[in-house]
């Protein structure tokens, strides 16, 4: 302490706040002991751990303000970047409509927007801009309108807490309904009905009094609403504890759904947590009421992802298929041992969505990063029959694809690593044009470029890794380089633009995304290679990554740092904690850092499908081995840690990245700065962070990464302060 009083004397900088004292709690799990220096850190109401985050945060702003000169040129190239273009999400194709969320220049949220899919002008909808306030500020989480356009309904929250209230906007007029239904937390509305004016939401129970915190997400039930009526007076459809021959588990999440290319069945969809695989039922009632459910898929059958037309349902599986396969099913029969192969599995192929539209099945797949799509086209009498494939403008990912059930053609989204996303649609022909909901980015990004390795892990796989860089960079060592992971639920970092990563990539610096197991790569077998008891492959191919680059001359350990947000939290924290000789500095964003405890967060049961529980010996072996914060040696050099949360988070809860910070602070010998940054104003991070939010966290990521990694800027600050 006595060197980082003189040290923070003559640099200038403030000196560390006190750590709190440890108030040890030891558990015994199945024969292992394991000792909780700081468990009483759960407990956000103390005041110690209040305080705790003031003054962490506090000096974390301080230690940045130190970088000022630098950190203001970045912050006003990061927020030219990001305005000098529009972005676009969540596109839906409706009728004659497209409904999407869309960031122009000079907003500070996105908005929800309207146009007619024949081109013309568009309407703002709802913009949550008008609700914020100093301080406070609200986003739109999800929205859906009704098969006749008329009326969207959508979920808003506040601060990033994504606790959304259900509201209805008028398409015409813009005007908002009375209708707010609170407890609706991260899907909300499923589906609208034909009538126009009733759709199928889920909802939480309010929790009684006594009743735990972590109970706040479970036994959720969709419901039926009604334009006008009290939401506590709807009708129970669907979900836990509506119908006693369904046993609901009290982290399932009920979805019930509607289509007009199939009206005399309603399907129900339990989601078991964030297992991929779920249950379905179907029901032949009339669609505005509820009745009977028949099971027609259970989670063994493997199926992530349908939709359906008439009698016939479409279905993705990897039940016998690592990579997915598209079947056919009968919903007046069903049998999935029967189902008909439409789409085989491939070996280098993935597939990711079905979607029906009026001319045909519109199937996403995926080779490596890039996307493809293929039509299978309806026969007069509605069955499926000769397969075709878009042709796209260029090379690139697609993250979704939208149909409108009652119009044929598809609509997708199309990017690249250095190639600005346009929105395409193509007919019933297969011509592709632009809608031109979205125009090309202003930045020019054509001085870099982008390539697909591959790095040999721990236990000899190879793990591909697409890196980003300048076009003639010298590979002699000298670059900073960023190296980004994740690694859960079979999700995959596909190759998307960023106009703000250009402030860095400007730098001299490198990109660079590893494609870790946990992910979903190559298929559902590259995901399960990466879960549970096989999690320490996600942290393995992330620190055989790094040192690609480092062998590679792309970089050096002295100039690379490392990234992981969420669930990625579990790889970066891993990475740092076996391999802290390897980085420089590190960012674990809303990041899981102590796995052991979070299945008692509120949203920690539903991920046990995941990550497994201390319940059973398996998922506590697992669950350790991926714990960061029970890894932290004393006396370790540890690199340079910026640990950022939003105090609303409902997914990670903040306390999780104090601890984590609290024992890095009393064991590392580096001298290097362990910082917490705390936003009292967001949740999760990104899902619901405003632009300001956004370009701010950039800047001092970005700012603390290229200090730490020997940037020029940085050079008359020194590295080590502690």
């Amino acid at each position: 302490m006595l060197a980082t009083l003189f040290l923070a004397a003559v640099t200038g900088f403030p000196s560390p706040p006190p750590v709190p004292a440890p108030s040890p709690v030891t558990d015994t799990y199945y024969g292992h002991t394991v000792t909780d220096p700081y468990r009483y850190f759960e407990n956000m109401n103390d005041p110690r751990v209040q305080a705790f985050f003031r003054d962490q945060n506090a000096y974390t702003r301080a230690v940045l303000a130190r970088l000022d000169g630098a950190r203001a040129r970045l912050l006003a190239r990061i927020e030219h970047l990001d305005n000098a273009g529009v972005s676009i999400s969540t596109v839906i194709h409706d009728g004659r409509y497209y409904f999407y969320e869309k960031l122009v220049p000079g907003a500070n949220n996105e908005r929800l927007y309207v146009r007619n899919v024949a081109g013309g002008p568009e309407r703002v909808l709802v913009n949550p801009d008008v609700l914020s306030t100093a301080g406070k500020h609200y986003t739109i989480n999800y929205f859906m309108p009704s098969l006749n356009g008329a009326y969207v309904a959508y979920g808003i929250s506040e601060g990033g807490s994504e606790a959304s209230v259900i509201h209805v906007v008028q398409t015409a007029t813009g005007h908002v309904l009375s209708d707010a239904i609170d407890r609706a937390y991260f899907v909300g509305v499923t589906s609208w009905l034909p009538d126009g004016r009733s759709f199928y939401y889920v909802r939480f129970p309010a929790l009684k009094p006594g009743e735990p915190a972590i109970d706040k997400e479970t036994r959720a039930v969709c419901y039926l609403h009604v334009l006008g009526r009290n939401p506590d007076r709807d009708v129970p459809v669907f979900g836990y504890g509506v119908d006693p021959s369904i046993a609901f588990a009290t982290t399932d999440f009920p979805l019930v759904v509607y289509s007009p290319a199939s009206p005399g069945y309603v399907i129900g969809i339990v989601d078991h947590g964030v297992k991929n695989e779920v249950t379905m039922y179907e029901t032949r009632v009339p669609a505005a009421a509820h009745g009977t459910w028949r099971r027609i898929i259970t989670d063994g059958d493997d199926v992530t992802g349908f939709d359906w037309k008439g009698k016939t349902l479409f279905l993705v599986t990897h039940k016998n298929a690592p990579t997915f396969k598209v079947v056919a099913m009968r919903l007046d029969a069903p049998d999935f041992s029967r189902a008909h192969t439409l789409v085989a599995p491939s070996a280098t192929s993935v597939v990711e969505q079905v979607s029906v539209a009026a001319d045909g099945l519109y199937v996403l797949s995926r080779d490596g990063g890039f996307g493809r799509i293929t039509k299978i086209a309806f026969a007069s009498d509605g069955t499926p029959e000769r397969h075709s494939t878009v042709a796209l403008p260029f090379q690139g990912s697609i993250s979704s694809v939208t149909t409108d059930p009652r119009e044929p053609g598809v609509t997708f989204p199309l990017t690249g690593w250095t190639h600005s996303e346009l929105y395409y649609s193509a007919d019933a022909n297969g011509t592709v044009s632009d809608t031109h909901l979205k125009p090309l980015s202003p930045i020019d990004e054509s001085a870099y470029t982008s390539e697909e390795v591959k790095a040999r892990s721990a236990d000899g796989t190879l793990v591909p890794m697409s890196i980003v860089y300048r076009k003639g960079l010298k590979r002699d060592g000298s670059h900073p380089a960023y190296l980004e992971g994740y690694g859960a639920y079979g999700i995959t970092l596909e190759p998307t633009f960023s106009a703000t990563r250009l402030a860095w990539l400007e730098r001299g610096g490198v990109y660079a995304v590893c494609h870790v197991r946990g992910g979903g790569w190559y298929g559902e077998a590259w995901h399960r290679a990466g879960m549970i008891s096989t999690k320490r492959h996600t942290w393995e191919d992330f620190i055989a990554c790094g040192q690609w680059l480092v062998a590679h001359h792309f970089t050096a350990p002295a100039h690379l740092a490392g990234e992981g947000t969420s669930a990625g939290g579990i790889t970066i924290g891993r990475a740092i904690t076996s391999r802290p000789d390897l980085f420089a500095a590190a960012l674990d964003v809303v990041g899981v850092s102590n796995a052991t405890r979070s299945e008692f967060t509120p949203n920690g049961p539903p991920n046990i499908p995941e990550f497994g529980t201390v319940r059973t010996q398996t998922g506590f072996l697992a669950l350790y081995a991926m714990d960061a914060y029970l890894h932290v040696v004393d006396g370790t050099r540890y690199p340079a840690v910026m640990l950022i949360t939003g105090y609303n988070d409902p997914r990670v809860s903040s306390w999780e990245l104090a601890k984590f910070a609290a024992r890095l602070e009393t064991a590392t010998t580096s001298g290097r700065p362990i910082l917490l940054r705390v936003d009292y104003d967001a949740g999760h991070g990104f899902l619901a962070a405003s632009r300001a939010q956004t370009d701010a966290l950039l800047a001092d990521e970005y700012s603390f990464l290229l200090w730490q990694c020997g940037d020029p800027a940085f050079a008359d600050i020194p590295a080590m302060i502690r």
